[in-house]
C-alpha cells in the first residue's frame, strides 16, 4: 500500500498539491539523484503536445485539440508512462544535436584546400546520394514547421499510438454538448487513425534504404567515419540501428545513455577504430545533464 503524503485527518485540497507533495517526497527520498532540467521538461512536454495533436487529427474528425491538451494538463496525461520514454528519448536526441551543432566550429579553409578536397574526395554512387537524401527528408519530418522536435506519426511506435488514440477517443466520448456525440464510435476512431498510419515514410524505412545502398561493410564503416567527423548524428544512428537491427529511436537513446567505455562495444558492428570514435565520445561527454556516462555538468 502506498504511503499517504498527508498527516492523519488532513485531506489534501487539490490534485496539484498532491502531485507537488509526491514530487517533493521523491526528491527527499533521493536528494542526490539527477533531476530533469527545465530544458528537458520543456522539450519533452512540447514533443508530447505535438504528438497528441498529430494523433488526434489522424482520423480526420473535428477534435478540439486545444481543449484536449488543456484537460490533460489539468488532470494528467493518461498515457504518461508510455509517452515519457518516447518523448524523453526524442528530446535528448534533439538536445544532443543542438548542443553538438553549437560546439562544432568549422576550421578555416582557403581555396587551395577546398580544391584539393574536391579532387581527393571519393565519388559517391548516385543510389547512395538518393538514399542519403531520403534519410535527411525523413529526419526533417521529425520537426514541426518552426523547427521544434516532434515524433512524426510515421515514426510512432504502433502500441503507443494505439494507446494514445484510445485515450483521445475516451476523452472525446465524455465531452458535453458535442453534436453527434452519441454517434461517436471510439473503436472506429482508433481504427481509422491506424489505417492512415504509414510507416513507409518514417526514419526507420529511410535508414534501412540508406544502409542497403552501401555495397560493402567497408562502405558502411567509411560512411560512419564520415558521419562522426561531420557530427552527422542522424546518419550515424541510422547505420548503427541497421547493423543492430533495431529501431532508430531505440538506437539513438542507447547511444545517449551509454557510458563512454561502452561506446566501442556498442558500435563494434560498424568496425570503427578508437580514433574515429573520439569526436562522438567528446560530443556525448559535453552534453549537459545527460542521463548516462560522464555527461557534462
Amino acid at each position: 500500500m502506498a504511503e499517504s503524503l498527508s498527516p492523519p485527518g488532513i485531506e489534501l485540497p487539490s490534485p496539484m498539491l498532491s502531485a507537488r507533495l509526491r514530487e517533493l517526497a521523491g526528491f527527499l527520498a533521493a536528494p542526490m539523484a539527477g533531476r530533469l532540467t527545465e530544458e528537458q521538461r520543456a522539450l519533452s512536454l512540447g514533443i508530447a503536445r505535438r504528438l497528441v495533436a498529430d494523433a488526434a487529427q489522424m482520423p480526420g474528425d473535428a477534435i478540439d485539440v486545444a481543449m484536449l491538451w488543456h484537460d490533460w494538463l489539468e488532470g494528467g496525461l493518461p498515457t504518461a508512462a508510455r509517452l515519457a520514454t518516447a518523448c524523453y528519448a526524442r528530446a535528448e536526441e534533439h538536445r544532443w544535436r543542438e548542443h553538438s551543432a553549437i560546439r562544432a566550429i568549422a576550421p578555416a579553409t582557403d581555396e587551395t584546400d577546398e580544391a584539393a578536397a574536391a579532387t581527393t574526395a571519393p565519388e559517391v554512387a548516385p543510389e547512395v546520394d538518393r538514399a542519403y537524401l531520403a534519410l535527411q527528408i525523413a529526419d526533417r519530418r521529425r520537426f514541426d514547421a518552426r523547427g521544434h522536435p516532434r515524433i512524426a506519426p510515421a515514426d510512432t511506435d504502433p502500441d503507443l499510438l494505439r494507446a494514445l488514440l484510445g485515450d483521445i477517443a475516451a476523452w472525446r466520448v465524455l465531452q458535453p454538448g458535442k453534436d453527434g456525440a452519441s454517434a461517436f464510435d471510439p473503436d472506429d476512431f482508433v481504427q481509422r487513425a491506424l489505417d492512415r498510419h504509414s510507416p513507409a515514410a518514417g526514419i526507420d524505412r529511410a535508414a534501412r534504404a540508406y544502409h542497403a545502398s552501401l555495397a560493402t561493410a567497408a562502405d558502411v564503416a567509411a560512411a560512419a567515419v564520415t558521419a562522426i567527423a561531420g557530427h552527422d548524428w542522424p546518419a550515424l544512428i541510422a547505420l548503427a540501428a541497421c547493423e543492430h537491427r533495431r529501431p532508430y529511436a531505440d538506437m539513438a537513446f542507447e547511444l545517449l545513455s551509454a557510458a563512454p567505455a561502452a561506446l566501442p562495444t556498442l558500435l563494434a558492428p560498424l568496425r570503427l577504430d578508437r580514433a574515429a570514435l573520439a569526436p562522438l565520445e567528446a560530443s556525448l561527454a559535453a552534453l549537459p545533464s545527460r542521463a548516462g556516462g560522464e555527461a557534462g555538468q
